[in-house]
């Protein structure tokens, strides 16, 4: 099973993040300072590291950094500032994903588990994303389904991008606007559903994958049983 870095000198929330990834069978270890974190994250070989941005030491934006310059270790932030600059600047460093304190338990590890599928289908240097038997190339912004070509509106790629990237997580309309929209997006949340509803018409025939309505909350792509 998966190894995860925990980083944080906050024990309470080491212990709840442990607590939860050592029920889904992760081994976990633990840091409480930046240079713990890279002394650990050499020595451990972490498969995935789940970094605070408020650190002695060192803070978590020169921690990721440094992991970033040395690996493709996947990173998620877990950290109480949940300003959109926060937000922009942790993703543009490199972490995959980016939580706000507080956090439920089950909703860190759905998100371990993601990244940890995007790291394990797309190789270094290649951003093509499989989910089922949806091929997606945002090189060449190309869509394969079923081996066939299907063709996308900019906004419908981008939402089915994302979607794919976060396979299995349910993504609220919010998140989806500030995702694919960008934080600065003055529409509402009904083109979300819009863009939805035209995305679904495009890969409505596919038997490998579908959109999920999660009523009240959002969406997910999850892959069905046959693909």
């Amino acid at each position: 099973m998966a190894r995860i870095l925990v980083v944080d000198d906050d024990v309470d929330i080491v212990d709840l993040a442990e607590l939860y990834l050592r029920g889904e069978g992760f081994d976990v270890v633990r840091a409480a300072t930046g240079p713990e974190a890279l002394a650990r994250a050499a020595s451990d070989r972490p498969d995935l590291v789940i970094l605070d941005l408020m650190l002695p030491g060192l803070d978590g934006w020169e921690v990721c950094r440094r992991l970033r310059a040395e690996s493709r270790v996947p990173i998620i932030i877990v950290t109480a500032r949940g300003d959109p600059v926060d937000r922009v600047v942790g993703l543009e460093l490199g972490a995959d994903d980016y939580m706000v304190k507080p956090f439920f338990g089950r909703e860190l590890v759905a998100r371990v588990k993601a990244v940890l599928r995007r790291s394990d289908v797309a190789p270094v240097g290649d951003g093509t994303v499989r989910v089922g038997k949806v091929v997606i190339d945002p090189a060449r912004r190309t869509v394969m389904v079923e081996d066939e070509p299907v063709t996308l509106r900019a906004r419908e790629f981008d939402l089915l991008h994302y979607l794919a990237r976060n396979e299995g997580l349910v993504l609220s309309r919010d998140q989806l606007l500030d995702n694919v929209w960008g934080f600065d997006f003055l529409g509402d949340s009904r083109t979300v559903d819009v863009h939805i509803a035209h995305l679904r018409s495009r890969i409505d025939g596919t038997r490998s994958v579908a959109i999920e309505t999660v009523w009240g909350v959002g969406y997910k792509l999850v892959v069905k049983g046959d693909g």
